[in-house]
């Protein structure tokens, strides 16, 4: 079931549905996703105010001295109206007057003996806001599937709204196979190699706003990898490392056969990361990675990501690159889809200088990556697709440089 790098996205694009709803306060609510639509009970401004300090006046009183009757602040209740050559003092977001024709700022007027000279030139309605430009009764604020940040919460806060429904956080279940695997808190024997990729898979999957458990690392026994499986099935997502290849100890697609995960694609046409497998096992959805270690990244940013973006709920659910140009590459052998480990600087990315499915160090010295089916050139137009940050789009794009 070998698969383009598009056809695999598609399929978990089919596949994976959001995860669960709940309730929540609004403080608590940033970095969820929104699962309603947010349409707008109340105006803003709710009542027409003044923009600035300063006078409420009516137009034929222009160039004249009038007389100052009151002052209104913020948050009184008059009811007062304007009479011909009088003007009220006025703070910035007071109710203005119900016949004012403008706001004149304190600093363009002048003090007299008998109240305030006024400027010549006065427009209609200046420093006027009024009741519902910003917002209107009916309008739509937000839309499901938008996640929640600091802004959003403005708009649900202007409108006295204490708890809104987003859907959970996806809960995902990490662990590794390979009985020569230790973790970085274990004593390593000369033999055997510590677990990178738990930890990355471990805080990749926390700064996409998942909720993570540990499961630990599996050895290479069928009896081993079903306990592990066993504990990670009440979670809405299992992804796993290595054991997904051809070798005499890679019994990882055995395990979960067990369980009756129903394989959807276990090849990719993508170097590295050919035998990447995803399957579900009822509503689980089950990703088993490659063993080495850039391999296992990258290919995570691509197909992890997506469903965790598609579990979320997140409407910009296909992952977005930046187009911009090569600053260098030396020739390297592509013959099927090729993922290049880089840095974008803003303005061109740069290929690192070496990599290799196994090796670690690309990983620190990257901030995203481009993928390929053919030789490229400096100056040549790319595809970035990032990792340090995320960029994600409501439409499907074209991911191929």
């Amino acid at each position: 079931m070998l698969k383009t790098i598009q056809e695999a996205l598609e399929i978990i694009y089919q596949e994976i549905q959001p995860t669960k709803t709940k309730m929540l306060p609004l403080e608590n609510a940033a970095g969820y996703i929104l699962a309603q639509d947010i349409v707008a009970t109340h105006n803003l401004p709710p009542f027409n105010n003044s923009a600035m300090d300063g006078y409420a006046v009516l137009l034929q009183d222009a160039d004249k001295e009038v007389k100052v009757s009151e002052t209104i602040f913020a948050g009184d209740n008059s009811q007062t109206l304007l009479k011909p050559q009088e003007a009220i003092k006025i703070m910035t977001g007071a109710r203005v007057p119900q016949n004012t024709e403008a706001i004149i700022p304190k600093e363009d007027t002048t003090l007299t003996d008998h109240g305030v000279k006024l400027p010549k030139d006065i427009k209609q309605n200046q420093h006027i806001r009024f009741m519902g430009e910003d917002i209107e009764i009916g309008m739509k604020l937000l839309t499901k599937g938008e996640k929640i940040n600091a802004h959003t919460i403005t708009l649900l806060a202007s409108q006295g709204i204490s708890h809104i429904k987003v859907y959970k956080k996806p809960r995902v279940a990490v662990f590794a196979s390979g009985s020569e695997l230790k973790m970085h808190f274990e004593t390593l024997k000369e033999y055997q190699l510590y677990n990178t990729n738990s930890p990355t898979f471990l805080t990749r999957l926390g700064e996409l706003g998942c909720e993570v458990e540990f499961i630990g690392s599996a050895q290479d026994s069928l009896e081993d990898l079903y306990e592990h499986i066993q504990s990670a099935l009440d979670c809405d997502f299992i992804i796993t490392s290595g054991g997904v290849s051809v070798g005499d100890a890679d019994y990882t697609k055995e395990a979960f056969k067990h369980f009756n995960n129903t394989i959807l694609f276990d090849k990719v046409a993508i170097k590295p990361g050919k035998p990447t497998t995803f399957g579900m096992i009822n509503n689980t959805a089950i990703l088993n990675l490659p063993g080495n270690p850039l391999a296992a990244a990258l290919n995570f940013e691509i197909f992890a990501r997506s469903i965790v973006l598609a579990l979320s709920g997140n409407e910009k659910k296909y992952l977005s690159p930046i187009v911009t140009k090569l600053a260098q590459c030396k020739p390297f052998k592509i013959n099927r889809a090729t993922v290049i480990p880089g840095y974008f600087d803003g303005e061109k990315f740069n290929v690192c200088t070496k990599f290799a499915p196994g090796m670690i160090s690309p990983l620190a010295k990257s901030n995203s990556f481009i993928i390929t089916t053919k030789q490229l050139q400096e100056g040549d137009e790319v595809k970035v697709i990032p990792i340090e940050w995320n960029f994600s789009s409501k439409e499907k794009k074209e991911l191929l440089s």
